[in-house]
């Protein structure tokens, strides 16, 4: 029998590996709906639904592995980067889906979310009042009117996989809808930034570098405190923290 594999797990879901399927428990089954529904319209490779029985979902593995992850080495040749870049201009070109997702809050409800997490984490102690307060500045600049794409909402590089340097599928869609474009490729190269150049070379079209820093800055500092809730450490090299402290 092929061993269990927990690949993450904390209070609203899970994610097991045996063998070659995937099993997530998802205390939201709304989360389930919308990942099978942006699966099944997403026009990049996406990993096969084999079954699901709420709260359940399985799905099948897929071929290589992930570009990396957030606080690992850089991985993946420049090429392989390009390819991730082409890969996720495909989506953003596609057809808008039917909901709004992760990506696509509005100005209004992240500027209130950012003022109240800022103020957390320096009356709480989370993090000094001078690198929250540098990059609140920096983070302004997401903070602008945006054409609506197809976004996958959690784009890390973990969830990125690739043979060589064909991109082979991306996972873990819960998040995805209508929504910021730059959002997503923020969060692709989080922690990453010396990769940036090559996703754009891929991607195929300019990039706002300074909306690109900005979301680096507004994405770490409302995920510092609830990763820190969830068992996981922003502090850790090469993470959140760190790349907060690469803007002062």
């Amino acid at each position: 029998m092929d061993e269990v594999e927990v690949v993450v797990a904390h209070s609203e879901r899970a994610t097991l590996r045996v063998g070659e399927v995937f099993v997530k428990v998802d205390a939201d089954q709304a989360r389930i709906d919308a990942e099978v529904e942006a699966m099944s319209l997403a026009p990049v490779p996406t990993p096969e639904v084999l079954w699901r029985k709420p709260p359940v979902l399985a799905i099948a593995a897929l071929p290589g592995a992930a570009l990396g992850r957030l606080g690992g080495p850089s991985t993946g040749s420049p090429a392989a980067w390009a390819a991730a870049g082409a890969a996720i201009r495909k989506l953003h070109d596609a057809p808008l889906p039917p909901r709004p997702g992760r990506a696509g809050r509005s100005i209004a409800a992240l500027a209130a979310e950012l003022d109240d997490e800022c103020a957390l984490l320096v009356t709480n102690g989370v993090l000094p009042a001078d690198l929250v307060t540098r990059n609140c500045q920096v983070a302004e600049a997401a903070l602008r009117p945006w054409a609506p794409a197809f976004t996958h909402g959690d784009l890390q590089i973990a969830h990125v996989f690739l043979d060589g340097d064909e991109v082979t599928g991306i996972i873990d869609w819960s998040e995805a809808g209508r929504g910021d474009a730059l959002y997503d490729l923020a969060t692709f190269t989080l922690g990453h930034e010396e990769h940036l150049h090559d996703v754009i070379a891929g991607y195929g079209t300019d990039v706002d570098l300074d909306v690109v820093h900005a979301w680096w800055s507004l994405r770490s500092l409302l995920a510092v405190r609830r990763l820190i809730e969830h068992g996981f450490d922003p502090f850790a090299p090469g993470c959140e923290v760190d790349v907060l402290k690469s803007r002062m």
